[in-house]
């Protein structure tokens, strides 16, 4: 009897963007790299956005921006959820 062949998981490109033109240093951490706040840093653009892509796998993932050693959430995704230390964190659903 032949097995059944797993579906390939198909990842997605996922594009983060904050509008942060005063910033000096910005990194992208979630639930997708362990929280860590050296994994992803962020590219300033020509138009002073600070852009990075992840390509990820389909799921659901929590995020923040590292701001110049503050947290902060995306200003622009609606969708958020509380975390364990009482603040919010924002959600991207990636889908499959």
């Amino acid at each position: 009897m032949a097995g059944k062949t797993a579906k390939p998981i198909k990842l997605k490109k996922v594009e983060f963007v904050l509008d942060a033109p005063e910033a000096k240093a910005i990194f992208l951490a979630g639930t997708f790299n362990d929280w860590s706040v050296e994994k992803h840093p962020m590219k300033k653009s020509h138009e002073q956005r600070w852009e990075k892509t992840l390509t990820l796998a389909p799921g659901s993932y929590e995020y923040k921006f590292f701001v110049d050693g503050r947290w902060t959430e995306d200003p622009q995704n609606e969708r958020r959820c509380t975390n364990i230390f009482g603040t919010l964190n924002s959600i991207v659903k990636v889908s499959g």
